[in-house]
């Protein structure tokens, strides 16, 4: 595989930035001008080279600036319902492979945190990231004869993230056509996670509560982290052996006994963080975790933590509930309190949106009403993605002057999809039950 080139800076000023996201939005220009100059030739022309176009354009942009931009980029190619495919492909790469820094900035950000180069610290250091992804990157390092992994914070993520997602919101609501009060509600809550994850102390402390606290969850492993050789802008851990989970999904997608092993580790994780713990990995993508030899599952970040709210979490599962789709007042007591729907609005819109959002649980809960879950069901995912994807075309929710839904739920939401997503590549059989005993 070709080395992906190295950068030496990153524009990291506002108006650097911003020229940065001027000149992307020039090139998306002429690619329309481009795409309908060919489609006066040829009026049966599809969009499929223009997606291309611009997804490649997008990506290699925000991939430079890194940080705010390029997670939410990552965010939205998990979400298959909402982008063409040639978007999902090219902003996945956000997870693992983004371009990596060169190695003075490497130095540098070492320097300032410790008054130290990587090389004083360590027996050895990789001066190639192992891996990069939108807010930082990964080396190796070996002390006292042990492997590390060492993830270095990107210049300027924490500094640039407010103004970086005024910038991207002009991009999402045009070529995605989200709704601007829906994704200001999104934006609000993605803009609270990412300067939490920008603070690798605060980072650290989770991790080590986390790792702890789920350490009895059978199939899972999780890395020692080293309180003093990390900082604010860096952070030092165990180097887990292993494949990381995205390539391992690429060759060894077999149902079977293996498969059912990493799923239930998977399931069990993360119904115990959200059911006892209240708290929960709320970054439920492949690059986050590592396959090991023996066939457990390694959890390697702890970026992206979302503390569960008390009142939002009796509300919200209780769309577990089976009377909730049965049992029309309960309904629409826990589907105003989630604002699906409102008191105030028009009987038309109160019966659009709660036939909606009860279909869509009815979808999204199948697998806890049943004691085994089969996520190799490719039945339940085309059901899953075709209603997700006639939902992104409903003007309802286009033109809805209200956010459907509340701020607390996204990252849920999110955290779901993943999981969902992850467990179906996998091929994965799952025992739902082991969450309610958790």
């Amino acid at each position: 595989m070709a080395k992906i080139k190295e950068q030496d800076r990153i524009p990291v000023t506002k108006v650097q930035r911003a020229t940065k996201f001027i000149v992307t939005g020039a090139k998306i220009g002429g690619n329309y001008l481009k795409h309908y100059s060919k489609k006066i030739v040829n009026p049966d022309l599809t969009k499929d080279q223009l997606h291309e176009d611009n997804a490649a354009d997008i990506y290699n942009s925000l991939s430079q600036l890194k940080g705010s931009a390029l997670k939410v980029a990552q965010m939205l190619s998990m979400d298959k319902n909402m982008l063409p495919t040639a978007y999902q492909q090219q902003f996945a790469m956000a997870q693992y492979s983004a371009p990596p820094l060169s190695y003075p900035l490497v130095v540098k950000s070492f320097e300032q945190a410790f008054k130290k180069r990587p090389s004083e610290i360590f027996e050895s250091f990789t001066t190639s990231a192992m891996n990069a992804a939108s807010m930082g990157q990964v080396h190796q390092a070996v002390l006292n004869g042990k492997k590390l992994a060492v993830k270095i914070q990107y210049p300027g993520v924490s500094d640039t993230i407010k103004s970086d997602l005024a910038m991207v919101k002009p991009i999402a609501l045009s070529m995605f056509k989200l709704n601007p009060v829906e994704y200001d509600e999104f934006i609000g809550e993605v803009q609270s996670r990412l300067l939490e994850e920008a603070n690798y102390s605060l980072e650290l402390e989770r991790s080590l509560l986390l790792s702890k606290k789920c350490a009895n969850i059978p199939n899972l492993v999780f890395p020692k982290y080293y309180q003093e050789y990390s900082s604010p802008r860096i952070l030092t851990m165990d180097w887990i052996e292993g494949e990381p989970l995205g390539e391992y999904l690429k060759t060894k997608r077999k149902p079977g006994a293996t498969a059912d092993k990493l799923g239930q580790a998977m399931w069990d994780f993360y119904h115990f963080q959200i059911h006892t713990l209240k708290t929960l990995h709320a970054d439920p993508h492949p690059g986050n975790f590592i396959i090991t030899p023996d066939h457990k599952l390694g959890v390697i970040d702890f970026g992206c933590v979302k503390v569960i709210p008390p009142e939002f979490y009796k509300v919200y599962f209780q769309l577990l509930d089976k009377n909730t789709l049965t049992n029309k007042a309960q309904q629409q007591r826990v589907f105003e309190q989630l604002r699906f729907v409102y008191p105030d609005d028009s009987e038309k819109d109160k019966k659009f949106f709660t036939e909606v959002f009860a279909t869509l649980v009815e979808l999204l809960g199948r697998p806890f009403r049943t004691p085994s879950f089969d996520f190799s069901d490719k039945s339940y995912f085309e059901s899953l993605f075709k209603f997700g994807e006639e939902i992104s075309n409903m003007k309802e929710f286009r033109e809805s002057k209200r956010a459907r839904g509340v701020k607390d739920a996204v990252y849920i939401n999110r955290t779901y999809y993943g999981l969902y997503n992850i467990l179906h590549d996998l091929n994965a059989k799952i025992d739902t039950t082991s969450y309610a005993s958790a």
